[in-house]
């Protein structure tokens, strides 16, 4: 997969995980796009270090849920932290 469409599966993961995990979380198409990407990543690296799959290509369903699931994971990190740090202040 091309390092453009890669990061276009991270944007549009990333705004399918926001859309998936209920309440307001903060940040721009900036912060969709590099949590997308980052979960992409991490969703590509956890499927293949527990189930031995990896990314097909682009217009693979198993690289869509791959990068789903790794971004509304890092997004849920993601609203923890900052709602931690929006809580103290």
């Amino acid at each position: 997969m091309s390092f453009l469409a890669f990061l276009l599966l991270g944007l549009i993961a990333g705004a399918i995980a926001k859309l998936i995990i209920p309440g307001r979380q903060g940040g721009g198409w900036l912060i969709t796009l590099l949590l997308g990407v980052v979960g992409a990543l991490l969703g590509g690296w956890l499927g293949g270090a527990i189930f031995g799959v990896g990314y097909d290509g682009f217009f693979s369903i198993q690289s869509w849920l791959i990068a789903i699931v790794g971004a509304v994971i890092v997004l849920l990190i993601y609203g923890l932290v900052v709602g931690r740090r929006t809580a103290r202040a």
